[in-house]
């Protein structure tokens, strides 16, 4: 509140010294006996262009006419003074165009940006033109100074709307940024779920002939991974939506607690899962990290269910020593799987993940467990800043 008041108050002050600018302009016109109607025209046009509140600006009023209007003016009443009919020019007219000009190159677009500042420069260095004609000294000086001010309110303008644009791309960028990875999370979440279903599919079709009694267990799963997939992907279009300032919170990734989630939804009738984590593992380990930890393993699982269908034994380990955290996937597959081709990705699971942990500082490692010859590992460290 006190800050509006400050900022009212010095609205206030800035429109009154205008104004007396103004007044100062028209007096001195007046008792000088020159033609009062040029500069009063000149005038309106720049108090209109400032002064007009912005929510009840028409919208054919554009920046460009405001800017544009007054300097237009201000050019033809110094053509009518270079023609014969001698006029003043005082400290009003000079801030208004001064004004005109900051606004022209800020605010106008391309390239009426260009167009209107010209027009404001142009008539502002001009205007010592109407009074001193035959003393050519005092001309240039004054049009020097003009030339002068022109350019450090010119140069500013430019500076700010450089900032402006920088700031803009840099919202663009990060709104960029932010979709792809949310788009990376929904892919990861579906995906998982998606291999799950088939995987689940595949041997209920087996089992419906030969273990029936078990089939209801299956179909649990599947509606389980159904369901997964369905809220994954409402809650990923609900953030989409959303464009409040905590929509970034509500993304969907996980955590460590989410892993033993992970786990128990994975577990099938032929693929045993178990976790072993470490009671020494902290449960406030930085968002970042665990986020990461959880893509680690979800990647790894589904890689599981893509690559090792033969797979009987799976165990997720997490460790933490040293200020690491050791996040470590292994089956004991041996790399055969009955999915379809369509099914088995891209193979860009690993390089993304690569990517997600070394942006933490970490390293992540694939490929068989050391001393084995058979299954395979996946396995991350991250530094987490913890002892």
């Amino acid at each position: 509140m006190r800050s509006d008041s400050s900022r009212n108050c010095v609205g206030a002050f800035v429109v009154a010294l205008l104004v007396m600018a103004g007044v100062v302009d028209l007096l001195e016109a007046t008792d000088s006996a020159y033609p009062v109607w040029p500069h009063a025209v000149v005038l309106l046009l720049g108090y209109t262009a400032l002064l007009w509140p912005a929510k009840r600006r028409p919208d054919w009023l554009t920046p460009q006419i405001r800017t544009g209007a007054a300097a237009v003016a201000s050019l033809l009443v110094t053509a009518g003074s270079l023609l014969g009919a001698q006029t003043l020019f005082g400290p009003g007219e000079t801030v208004l165009l001064l004004s005109l000009l900051f606004i022209a190159v800020r605010s106008c677009p391309q390239p009426w940006a260009v167009i209107c500042g010209v027009l404001n420069a142009a008539a502002l260095i001009s205007t010592p033109a109407r009074f001193y004609q035959d003393d050519m000294p005092s001309l240039l000086g004054f049009m020097m100074v003009m030339l002068v001010m022109t350019c450090i309110i010119g140069g500013l303008a430019g500076f700010l709307r450089s900032q402006d644009y920088r700031r803009a791309m840099a919202v663009v960028e990060t709104r960029r940024a932010e979709r792809l990875a949310i788009a990376a999370d929904l892919h990861d979440f579906v995906a998982h779920h998606v291999t799950g279903i088939l995987v689940q599919t595949q041997m209920a079709r087996m089992m419906a002939t030969t273990e029936p009694e078990r089939l209801d267990t299956v179909l649990e799963g599947i509606e389980h991974a159904a369901t997964e997939a369905l809220a994954s992907m409402r809650r990923t279009v609900g953030v989409l939506r959303d464009t409040g300032p905590d929509a970034a919170d509500r993304r969907p990734v996980g955590d460590l607690a989410g892993i033993a989630e992970l786990v128990d939804g994975f577990a099938s009738p032929v693929q045993h899962v178990t976790l072993d984590r470490d009671p020494a593992v902290p449960d406030d380990l930085p968002h970042e990290v665990q986020a990461a930890a959880f893509r680690v393993v979800q990647e790894a699982l589904t890689n599981v269910r893509r690559h090792a269908a033969d797979a009987t034994g799976v165990t997720v380990r997490l460790r933490h020593e040293g200020r690491r955290l050791e996040v470590g996937v292994i089956n004991d597959g041996r790399g055969g799987t009955q999915l379809p081709a369509a099914a088995h990705g891209g193979g860009f699971g690993l390089v993304g993940l690569t990517e997600r942990v070394t942006a933490l500082g970490g390293d992540l490692r694939a490929g068989p467990p050391d001393g084995q010859t058979e299954g395979w590992e996946v396995r991350a460290l991250f530094p987490t800043g913890k002892a």
